[in-house]
């Protein structure tokens, strides 16, 4: 997932969710429950294995290949190498029904960990040239534990499961690296819905700015579209002590980087929705006192209007384009400079059926509704094929407030283990709900 620290206040405005058909909620499934006392202790052991084995987008072998290598023991004949490392199992149902996709994201983070367990990554890669530290450091270790888990209960109750269950583990959602392709994207464009088009899909995501034992969902747009935007501001080198005798790109870019801020906060009506303009890296000289010859600018746009993100797109390079003549130099502004997510939409009625599964898992009163969240997922790709549901399960301990909490990408992001008994629930319940009643109606008059 990708996130913006100006989202980690949400759980400030987080609402309880539908609080006036707490009594529609139906009862947890006893075979959820069953499952996940029987799964706990595995689901738990994964997710710290995968934790302290964490691999760069599109560089999840090992991973891909426990997760194959369970799915085997199951009985289960995945599918892998879709884009690059997917995993992809189908569990057949013993009578008739619909058909259900539920995927779990595998990448970890160019983060270097300080977070004080047994279990801590200690693991290094290259990315973008560097030696980085690599963390799981927005949970999805957590993901696959879960899904792994809910494989193993799936298999054990098939003869009675009506319909199909596709299990996606999925490579790269934090984007693939420069000059390669991946994610959900990737999966689709090599036919992961070809033989197999699910009537429904979920998907869940551990999150910091919820207390652990909270559930959050809501109906329509959840997560913003996010871009991915490269800027090169472009001078002439010269010797610090004669700036004269050169272009300096450092101070043009320092330039480029206070106006872009106008982008939002006085070229863009967030009246209407909220947009981010973020930089996120600056890269440029070697030496003290040597003026380079240029720097580069890589960032962030989030938006949930197409018209908006068009806009900022447009204002950003002409920013960059002028500001950097205003300043002798020139920029290069691929903005985008590849193709970004969408904004990532939870399909109104297949929520509002499911949103009662949630409430028999965590409690009516800990199912809420927050609000438009900045950060982005891949998972939005799905959402635009089939109905989905993405949803939130808190990560952070009770007696921590999760508005200051350590958040998803922080090197002290710390996951309470309780939210993989209630992810593997919750996400269980879902499936179950639906594939026994994939037309029912009256949870949506329900819960509105």
């Amino acid at each position: 997932m990708r996130l913006m620290p100006a989202l980690l206040s949400s759980a400030l405005l987080a609402t309880p969710l539908f609080v006036h058909a707490q009594a529609a909620a139906p009862q947890e499934r006893p075979e959820v429950a069953a499952a996940a006392k029987g799964v706990q202790q595995k689901v738990v052991a994964w997710r710290r294995d995968f934790h302290q084995h964490p691999e760069l987008s599109n560089r999840e072998q090992r991973t891909a290949a426990k997760v194959a290598e369970h799915l085997r023991a199951l009985g289960l004949k995945p599918r892998t190498g879709i884009a690059h490392h997917g995993v992809v199992a189908i569990i057949e149902g013993g009578k008739p029904g619909p058909k259900v996709a539920l995927r779990a994201d595998m990448d970890a983070l160019p983060v270097t960990e300080q977070v004080d367990v047994p279990f801590a990554s200690r693991a290094t890669a290259t990315f973008r040239g560097e030696t980085v530290g690599v963390m799981h450091a927005c949970g999805h270790d957590a993901h696959t534990g879960i899904l792994l888990g809910i494989a193993d209960a799936l298999v054990k109750m098939k003869a009675d499961l009506p319909g199909s269950v596709m299990l996606v583990f999925q490579p790269s959602e934090e984007g693939a690296p420069d000059g390669e392709e991946g994610g959900a994207s990737l999966m689709l464009e090599e036919g992961l819905f070809k033989d197999f088009k699910p009537d429904a899909m979920f998907g869940l995501h551990v999150f910091s700015t919820l207390q652990a034992g909270q559930i959050g969902v809501r109906q329509g747009p959840l997560m913003a579209a996010s871009d991915k935007f490269t800027i090169k501001v472009k001078g002439r080198q010269t010797h610090g002590s004669r700036p004269w005798g050169g272009i300096d790109p450092i101070v043009a870019a320092a330039d480029v980087i206070g106006t872009a801020q106008t982008i939002v906060s006085r070229r863009t009506d967030i009246a209407k929705l909220p947009a981010v303009v973020s930089f996120g890296a600056i890269k440029g000289g070697i030496r003290y006192n040597i003026i380079p010859d240029e720097v580069e600018l890589v960032g962030t746009i989030r938006t949930f209007d197409e018209g908006m993100r068009q806009r900022i797109f447009t204002d950003l390079k002409n920013v960059a384009e002028h500001v950097s003549v205003a300043n002798g130099a020139t920029a290069e502004a691929s903005v985008p400079d590849q193709d970004g997510n969408p904004v990532t939409v939870n399909d109104p009625a297949l929520t509002a059926r499911m949103i009662p599964s949630l409430k028999a898992v965590a409690g009516a009163d800990n199912v809420i509704e927050p609000p438009l969240q900045m950060g982005a997922e891949d998972f939005s790709y799905y959402a635009k094929e089939v109905p989905s549901m993405f949803f939130f399960v808190g990560a952070t301990a009770k007696g921590i407030d999760p508005v200051t909490a350590p958040s998803n990408h922080s090197p002290k992001f710390a996951l309470d283990e309780s939210a993989l008994d209630l992810g593997l629930r919750a996400l269980l319940q879902v499936t179950l709900d639906y594939l026994h009643s994939p037309t029912q109606g009256a949870a949506v008059a329900d819960a509105r």
